[in-house]
């Protein structure tokens, strides 16, 4: 870390303006802000952090002469936090970026003086190029147009043509031979670049990675490559920003580290916030300097309550609290971390009951128990991989590493498929410290694992899935989320199994439960948790085995 003599601040002026800002109540700032202010900390107190105050001074005096603007304080925040932090070793820290922010707070042109910034090599690169890219040609060329624009200056024509060379579809900077281009997401045309920086404009338009694929993979030939989401929050479930989401989630609240991702996420932290005009600023850190966007804001709210279409669109891209998520979702974010509690040792010995949901022998098989005890339900689970699903499938990289590391699950590689005596080997294991009273399965795969199971003494049950076996259990999973009642222990992926399901309402009271996207978004794990639950009923409450209950167990015996 930099240090003077004279140094009055902590880490650099523009890092401590905005965290005392979010950490004082100066302004108003949603959940994921005092989240990130905190995992900002954590990481700049490392012994091999260093920030480098002159590349962040820079990365706003260089553009700030140009542009007709000024940057607001969490653009400067974000700056120092891009530019001027890196390893000892001299990689950046973050190279990753997510900019998730109600519509009009400036993300346009922001991007594009970041743009003209890198272009002109003062952070030191050169042959930097800079991709912009967004799903449409108008949307993709807004931040091109932004520098074009200032290049085209009267006033800083003369002087900037010294430096830069540009058309209407390419800007170059001469010296560091760096181009700032604009692309719509097409995979047939886009193939081999060799960007420093991608950014990506409307990150929610995007349903899948066959487009930003192309643009990231080819990353790393160029030093400080970085990849910057800019975002509303939209209308596309289970794609690429879902997946953003929620590794931010995990990064924020501490399950994921050092893989290099700074979420800047502003929304606001409940529904009933939007009637708080007050609230608003935690959508979107732009408002108070922009009153004109306040007062646009303010009809559309007077609109939207008359109109159930614009109140969705307020929701979703003013205040980044897309409802249908709301509406469907299984249990919250905090309900699904709340089921990171200990596992507690008297549960050994207990009875169990198990779930497998084995779909297919070349993708995912989810086995688990179900335990009662102490007023709390514990499920345990584990999850078969098999390698090709890996292949063929978009799934989240993260979550199947970090699983694998915490010993959640196996990737099977040697194999053909995935062996059913893998399932009931696991089955087997776990016996020899609990009573498994049966294993529910459902009846696609019965055929294969229900004789495994015989063999080797395990009572196998099949039950039914579908609607009316997911409305009789929904009021008793809503409970236990909700009251927090359910323990799945340090499992990220369990969490991961659950936010990938969501409640479809059918009419008449029914309820079932579907996966969001019929292959990356896996559930497997939360459909195994559903068969045990069928059985639910043959588990007794078990109380914990300490001094009180003791006592109360001779006490009955005295009765």
């Amino acid at each position: 870390m930099t240090t003077t003599a004279l140094k009055r601040y902590e880490y650099h002026p523009y890092i401590d303006e905005y965290v005392r800002m979010v950490e004082q109540g100066e302004i108003e700032s949603c959940e994921e802000q005092k989240l990130l202010v905190a995992y900002v900390r954590r990481t700049l107190d490392r012994d091999d952090v260093i920030i480098h105050e002159e590349e962040i001074n820079k990365s706003v005096e260089v553009p700030e002469r140009y542009f007709p603007f000024s940057f607001y304080p969490w653009q400067r925040f974000l700056n120092a936090l891009m530019f001027g932090v890196r390893f000892a070793d001299g990689q950046l820290v973050w190279n990753e970026i997510l900019i998730l922010m109600g519509r009009g707070g400036g993300k346009t042109g922001y991007m594009a003086a970041d743009s003209f910034y890198m272009a002109t090599g003062h952070h030191g690169v050169r042959n930097y190029d800079i991709e912009i890219v967004a799903t449409s040609e108008e949307q993709a060329e807004r931040t091109f147009r932004d520098v074009h624009e200032v290049l085209e200056d009267k006033k800083q024509t003369n002087k900037l043509k010294k430096a830069f060379k540009w058309t209407l579809t390419k800007i170059q900077h001469k010296n560091t031979r760096s181009i700032i281009k604009y692309n719509t997401s097409n995979a047939r045309t886009k193939d081999g670049k060799r960007a420093g920086c991608v950014i990506f404009d409307e990150a929610h338009e995007y349903e899948d990675y066959k487009n930003i694929n192309i643009y990231t993979t080819s990353q790393g030939k160029v030093k400080d490559a970085r990849i910057i989401y800019t975002t509303t929050d939209g209308y596309v479930r289970g794609g690429p920003l879902d997946d953003l989401k929620e590794k931010a989630r995990m990064v924020l609240h501490g399950e994921l580290e050092d893989i290099g991702f700074l979420p800047f996420i502003c929304r606001l932290d409940h529904d009933d916030e939007v009637h708080d005009e007050k609230k608003w600023e935690k959508a979107n850190p732009s408002l108070r300097y922009n009153k004109e966007l306040f007062a646009v804001i303010k009809k559309e709210y007077k609109n939207a309550k008359l109109n159930a279409a614009l109140w969705i669109e307020l929701m979703t891209k003013r205040m980044n609290r897309p409802q249908e998520d709301v509406r469907r979702e299984v249990a919250t974010y905090e309900d699904r971390l709340a089921t990171d509690q200990p596992l507690p040792e008297s549960l050994k010995g207990l009875d169990a009951i198990g779930g497998v949901d084995f779909a297919d022998v070349r993708d995912f098989c989810s086995v688990g128990l179900l335990f009662k005890s102490g007023g709390k339900r514990y499920w345990i689970q584990h999850t078969f991989i098999h390698h090709l699903a890996l292949k063929l499938q978009d799934i989240n990289p993260e979550i199947i590493n970090l699983a694998k590391e915490k010993g959640l699950s196996t990737i099977i590689h040697n194999d053909k498929s995935i062996d059913p005596d893998r399932v009931v080997n696991w089955y087997l294991e776990k016996a020899k410290t609990f009573n498994i009273k049966k294993v529910a399965m459902d009846d696609y795969r019965s055929r294969i694992l229900k004789p495994k199971f015989e063999e080797a003494g395990i009572e196998v049950e099949i039950v039914r899935r579908g609607r009316i076996t997911h409305s009789k259990l929904s009021p008793m999973i809503d409970d236990m989320f909700i009251n927090q009642t359910i323990v799945f222990h340090d499992d990220p992926l369990m969490r991961w199994y659950v936010g990938n399901v969501y409640k479809d309402f059918l009419g008449n009271d029914n309820i079932e439960y579907k996966k969001i996207d019929k292959e990356k978004r896996k559930t497997d794990g939360f459909f195994a948790f559903l068969h045990a639950l069928n059985l639910d009923h043959e588990l007794n409450e078990s109380l914990p085995l300490n001094k009180e209950n003791v006592k109360k167990i001779f006490r009955s015996f005295n009765v």
